[in-house]
C-alpha cells in the first residue's frame, strides 16, 4: 500500500549496488519507534541502524 507512494516521493537514482536494507526493513524501524516511543538511538540490533531508518 505505501510502496506507490515512496516512488513519487523518493527520487530515482542510479543504484550501483544492492542496498544493505530493504524498504520494509526501514520502515519496520520507523514503525517500531513509533509504537514504543522510544529513542531512535534505542531501536533493536535487528533492525536497521537509527541513522538510516
Amino acid at each position: 500500500m505505501l510502496e506507490p507512494l515512496l516512488h513519487q516521493i523518493l527520487p530515482v537514482k542510479k543504484q550501483t549496488r544492492p542496498p544493505n536494507w530493504t524498504k520494509r526493513e526501514i520502515l519496520d524501524g520507523i514503525f517500531y519507534q513509533l509504537k514504543n516511543g522510544c529513542n531512535w538511538e534505542d531501536l533493536p540490533k535487528d533492525l536497521p541502524p537509527y541513522s538510516t531508518v
